[in-house]
């Protein structure tokens, strides 16, 4: 026998003439093993490029011209095309046309894949090999181990006595059993199919086992879209029953899919769902289609009186159903083009029946174009507002039958880059149109029968209206540090009006609120304008001291401009500025009003100071106080419109309520804050809203309580105070125990309330949820019982329950 024996200081030379070409089979071979590959060999060996040389690092490098071997002895480190190998010897044998791998193996693929064995031994065809002691860590952090490993005919790998996980080991315990795994006598995957099959497999969680399954199969891990049937789901309603949900998933191609979905329910029969997904390179769509023939109309009954949208009593067989799509849209890199639009047999089956996607409370469809370069604006949109509730459509509570059509709403906003006259210029444009079936009021008596309520949030008929406005503003500082800012802004406005005549006459007729004057002609076309001048000072002064900094920063505001044109009674109606709060954060607003329909009109100042602090400590604190003034001119809060928008405002008088606001936060996780608006006489509460939360280990919490007074016009006859509480603890690293409760004060009712608990670490999540919830008229109490179980790369089992969850 003639042997040669090199050092290593020879290793280079003779790995490039000897082993350049076997060893590259190893990369080229084993890299396939691993299943999380998913791939033929022959599209591996592609990845490494042509020419590529192969760096060798051994102890020994051995020669064998009798035995045709070349064997790497001795801490054997492989770099070839970015896939490399460590082991303790690396031996090629030409005859045989095997390569072997000993002595704790380390395969790493150029795509993070990590192979892990005592013995790896593979044909030179690259196509079939047999590992022993074999663990798979996947790029996706997916497990596997077995005694031995075999791949046939470069597409099946099969994993004998094999073990399968996505939870990744515990550090402190490396030998531990994870959360969960499979264990089965025969584990297969399939790369072409893309497939992991289990044969006499049994699934542990925690080390326990729970169930034993014959046979099963799923997706492989790295594959995002496979057909098949997907975990299944259980839930529960009262009205519903028990429910069963078993959803099949079709990946049709790389671009659309379908998920079909079949639920049982014990009280109202089968109810499926389909939905049609597409994606293209510049954006993507949904179809979904929901349907019941509901069994038993009659559990829809509540104290007596029925949902006329559930069925008629003793009809078995009432169908409901819902047809929704969603779709965005990039034209080019700045507009983008969308719509989210619901259609359904009646006014809330989507909710019932909690349809994913369309079950809120008030669902927007919207078809809408938007628009942005720099510090150009453009949204364009028709929207249709489908309130989803419980009521009879001849309720007076009802609301879904007099939401509008928007047909459309347009918001341009554009600034210039340069300034202009040396400061900023902005212009902003709003228009929409409105159409609405029915008039859309309430009519209360408030405390006693002298004093009725009115409010017309809508008018029946179409109107619609086109704001243009501009504004300039320029900051000048002087030597002392004060800032002063001049503004100009000169808004326009023309609106129109076709209101349905029986609206009109319904108003007038059940307006004894004298604050509403039903005299009034409401204008068919009307023109308005306001021209603004205005001055702000503020004087940012800084504190510094030893272990903390203060800015305090006194702010003065004056705004003078004309009345406010056709507002009162019956003039113009009012319907985006319905919603208001005087509050410190509106406080130095120019316009406090919500929308355009409203506008502030004569001379008003704003006066108060902002108050910032930071400690060495690393606590800070926030301040706002302050109040506003009618100097002169007509107060557009006390001119009532259809909606009493300006009453309780705390600016209906020409010396407002004071409002307020503090805050601070720590770096321990405690922080809290205070707000609220007191009278301007007495310094009584007339709003206000306290916070405070906790967020730490082991524990968190979270406390709210909030103070409306009485608001007569508004149908609340009596003070409102609610208190919230939240509360979650960590039992252990991964075990927390959280709840929630909202209780009416006045009324002394809980609200709602909810408790549950969960469990989540790297590869299973578990939750399970208790909720209830009072309707403070009837009193009647609904219960929910959710729960959810989440195998990463499984799937999930059961249902959505984390609404009550406020606290991660």
């Amino acid at each position: 026998m003639r042997e040669a024996v090199l050092r290593s200081h020879r290793q280079a030379g003779l790995a490039r003439l000897y082993g350049a070409s076997a060893l590259a089979c190893l990369f080229a071979c084993a890299a396939p093993i691993a299943p999380a590959l998913a791939q033929d060999v022959t599209d591996m060996a592609t990845k490494v490029p042509s020419g590529t040389q192969m760096l060798l690092a051994a102890d020994t490098l051995v020669y064998n011209n009798d035995n045709n071997t070349v064997t790497a002895v001795g801490g054997v480190q492989i770099d070839y095309g970015g896939n490399k190998l460590v082991a303790q010897r690396v031996e090629y044998n030409r005859n045989t046309k095997r390569l072997v791998a000993s002595g704790a193996v380390e395969l790493i693929n150029s795509d993070g894949t990590k192979i892990n064995s005592d013995h790896i031994d593979i044909t030179d065809d690259f196509a079939d090999g047999f590992v022993n002691a074999l663990r798979v860590e996947t790029v996706n952090k997916a497990y596997f181990a077995s005694e031995s490993a075999e791949r046939m005919g470069g597409v099946l790998t099969t994993f004998h006595n094999g073990v399968y996980t996505a939870c990744e080991p515990c550090e402190d315990k490396p030998d531990s059993a994870p959360t969960w795994r499979v264990k089965a006598r025969k584990i297969i995957w399939n790369g072409e199919k893309k497939t992991v099959r289990f044969e006499n497999a049994n699934f542990e969680f925690f080390g326990f086992p729970l169930a034993y399954l014959p046979a099963f199969e799923i997706a492989d891990p790295t594959v995002k879209r496979k057909s098949g049937f997907l975990i299944p789901g259980i839930v529960y309603k009262s009205d519903l029953g028990i429910g069963v949900k078993v959803p099949y998933y079709f990946a049709l191609s790389p671009t659309y899919d379908l998920t079909v979905t079949g639920t049982g329910y014990t009280k109202q029969g089968f109810l499926g769902e389909a939905e049609w997904r597409q994606r293209f390179n510049n954006g993507e769509y949904s179809l979904k289609i929901a349907g019941i023939h509901q069994q038993d109309p009659d559990a829809f009954i509540d104290s007596g009186i029925r949902n006329v949208d559930s069925g008629a009593a003793g009809d078995p067989n009432k169908f409901r159903g819902m047809m929704g799509t969603k779709g965005q849209f990039a034209i080019n890199e700045r507009w983008n083009f969308g719509w989210d639009v619901l259609l359904q047999s009646d006014k809330n089956f989507s909710r019932t029946y909690a349809i994913d996607g369309y079950s809120e409370t008030v669902h927007q469809s919207s078809v809408y174009l938007t628009g942005l370069n720099d510090r150009n604006y453009f949204d364009i949109r028709a929207m249709r507002f489908q309130v989803q509730e419980n009521t009879l459509a001849s309720d007076p509570s009802a609301r879904s039958g007099q939401q509008p059509w928007v047909l459309p709403s347009l918001d341009y906003a554009y600034i210039p880059d340069m300034a202009v006259a040396g400061g900023q210029l902005s212009i902003n444009v709003n228009a929409r149109v409105i159409s609405r079936d029915s008039l859309d009021e309430s009519f209360t008596e408030a405390y006693n029968s002298s004093t009725p309520t009115l409010r017309v949030p809508g008018i029946a008929g179409q109107n619609g209206r086109m704001t243009a406005e501009a504004e300039w503003k320029r900051t000048f500082t002087t030597d002392g540090g004060l800032q002063l800012t001049p503004l100009l802004a000169l808004r326009g406005d023309a609106s129109y009006l076709n209101a349905d005549s029986a609206s009109l006459a319904a108003i007038n007729e059940m307006a004894a609120n004298p604050l509403i004057d039903t005299t009034a002609d409401m204008k068919s076309s009307l023109a308005r304008y306001m021209a603004t001048l205005g001055l702000e000072m503020r004087w940012p002064v800084l504190f510094s001291m030893a272990n903390s900094s203060h800015i305090v920063e006194p702010m003065a505001q004056v705004f003078v401009r004309p009345n406010e044109q056709y507002v009162g009674g019956l003039a113009v109606p009012n319907e985006d500025a319905q919603s208001f709060v005087f509050d410190a954060t509106t406080l130095f607003e120019r316009d406090k009003f919500s929308g355009y329909d409203r506008m502030e009109g004569g001379t008003r100042a704003n006066v108060g100071f902002r108050y910032s602090g930071a400690y060495g400590n690393g606590w800070s604190t926030n301040a706002i106080f302050g109040q506003s003034y009618q100097l002169g001119g007509e107060n557009s809060f006390t001119a009532p419109d259809l909606v009493n928008v300006g009453a309780y405002s705390g600016l209906d008088k020409p010396t407002s309520d004071y409002v307020g606001l503090i805050g601070f936060n720590s770096p321990s996780g405690f922080s809290g804050s205070l707000s609220g608006r007191f009278d301007e006489q007495t310094f009584d509460v007339r709003r206000a809203e306290v916070k405070a939360a906790y967020s730490g280990l082991p524990v968190s919490l979270t406390a709210k309580y909030a103070f409306i007074q009485a608001q007569p016009l508004y149908g609340f006859e009596t003070d409102r105070h609610e208190v919230t509480l939240g509360a979650s603890t960590h039992l252990a690293e991964n075990w927390r125990v959280f709840g929630t409760g909202t209780y009416d004060l006045k009324q002394s009712v809980l609200v709602k309330d909810g408790v549950g608990f969960a469990y989540n670490d790297s590869c299973f999540t578990y939750l399970m949820t208790f909720s209830e919830s009072r309707d403070l008229a009837t009193k009647e109490v609904s219960q929910n019982v959710g729960f959810n179980l989440s195998f990463r790369t499984l799937g999930d089992f059961g249902s959505s329950t984390s609404a009550i969850d406020t606290i991660q």
